[in-house]
């Protein structure tokens, strides 16, 4: 599946920065996981710290499928606000989930200083609303976020003009968010694994997956195999073939990041934004002074449609900036499509499909990408080493 469409931001910013070879030899271990994006990373670290012998497997370099594509948001706020999440899931479960997300930015940060990557930041989130009509539901998320200890601010109509300058009927300002670059963390995580012991292979793609009592047994395209007690699949929106049925709808987004600034600060405390529209328009700021603009989703997926899209929603995107924001001079330095997926209800889905089964997913869909994979791999490190989370029946499959 060919994920996005032209080069994104941080791919050309970094590079490729490290390979490994491909598989070459049969080789036995005790947990294999198949993706080595943002997710596959995070759950190969945090295995690897418990003892277990880890492989880590992708058909490109790592972080080169949609990790490269993320637009990198870190919010604990899920595309389905608390109030409605609470009608799908029930209370004790949304308010949960809320709070995870919560804890896995400040997780995030915590190993982003550990490994010393410059690009997080901490930023304000603020979410306006689109139309008058939504106003009342962002009160009545703030009276329920506040509820449950998550400070969050209602803006109204006046206080939008004159922390942002444009005119919106209000708004929610939470001091809860950061941006990531998730590129630079993947290859952090995994170099660290490596020179542990870990074994991490590039160009490796498994055409056969064989499941029996004592494990799994996967082939490579060459031929080679990988004996495993367990198969963790964290291949993002690519991991829906080895699935019995679709958990999640697949759509196309896009994005633009300008050519650098001069201001330091270009709206309130360089905040996130993104608004109550469906889909919404999000905007953020990198760690050179560029704003990166995404949205503009379309129902399709395929590469051939993107490709042509692309030019077009990129003119789009750039004219939602300017109503925004007219006084910024936006000039378009970097411009790409990617997949996306949602769920019924906006959480990923974390674990086993049968109880018997030794094969494990970690599918961090929605808006929340890298903040769910933390918290997959965090519920995946538990399940394999016959720890109780009590957590997880929340993203469970049987939902």
């Amino acid at each position: 599946m060919d994920l996005r469409t032209d080069y994104p931001f941080w791919l050309l910013e970094k590079g490729i920065i490290k390979s490994y070879p491909a598989l070459h030899e049969d080789i036995q271990t005790d947990v294999v996981i198949m993706g080595a994006g943002i997710s596959g990373a995070l759950t190969a670290w945090m295995l690897h710290r418990e003892g277990l012998n880890v492989t880590v497997v992708d058909k490109r370099h790592v972080g080169m499928g949609s990790t490269a594509a993320s637009t990198a948001l870190l919010q604990y706020e899920i595309d389905i606000p608390l109030h409605e999440l609470i009608t799908k899931v029930g209370y004790d479960n949304a308010v949960a989930a809320y709070l995870l997300c919560n804890d896995a930015i400040y997780g995030i940060e915590g190993l982003c200083k550990r490994f010393r990557i410059a690009a997080f930041e901490h930023k304000p989130s603020m979410q306006f609303a689109s139309f008058k009509k939504d106003v009342a539901s962002l009160k009545k998320e703030q009276s329920l976020r506040k509820s449950i200890g998550i400070d969050v601010a209602f803006l109204d109509a006046a206080e939008v003009k004159k922390l942002y300058g444009f005119s919106k009927p209000g708004a929610l300002l939470s001091e809860n968010g950061a941006v990531v670059n998730a590129y630079a963390l993947t290859h952090a995580l995994l170099n660290a694994c490596a020179s542990k012991g870990a074994a991490i292979y590039d160009h490796t793609e498994i055409t056969s997956i064989k499941e029996h009592r004592a494990g799994v047994e996967l082939q490579a395209a060459n031929g080679n195999k990988i004996k495993s007690r367990s198969l963790i699949i964290a291949c993002g929106y690519e991991s829906g073939k080895y699935l019995l049925r679709p958990f999640d709808e697949l759509t196309t987004t896009y994005a633009i990041v300008s050519e650098p600034l001069h201001d330091n600060e270009l709206w309130h405390r360089n905040s996130l934004i993104w608004e109550t529209a469906k889909p919404y328009l999000y905007l953020r700021t990198t760690t050179d002074n560029r704003i990166l603009i995404g949205g503009k989703d379309d129902e399709f997926r395929a590469a051939h449609k993107r490709d042509k899209a692309l030019p077009r929603k990129a003119k789009a995107l750039e004219q939602a900036f300017n109503n925004l924001f007219p006084h910024i001079p936006f000039v378009t330095d970097f411009r790409w499509a990617g997949m996306f997926a949602s769920t019924k209800d906006g959480l990923p889905y974390i674990g086993k499909l049968t109880p018997n089964s030794n094969i494990y997913y970690a599918l961090g869909y929605g808006g929340n990408g890298i903040v769910f994979s933390y918290i997959a791999a965090t519920i995946l490190k538990d399940m394999l080493t016959g720890k109780k989370n009590n957590h997880a029946a929340i993203f469970h499959f049987s939902r």
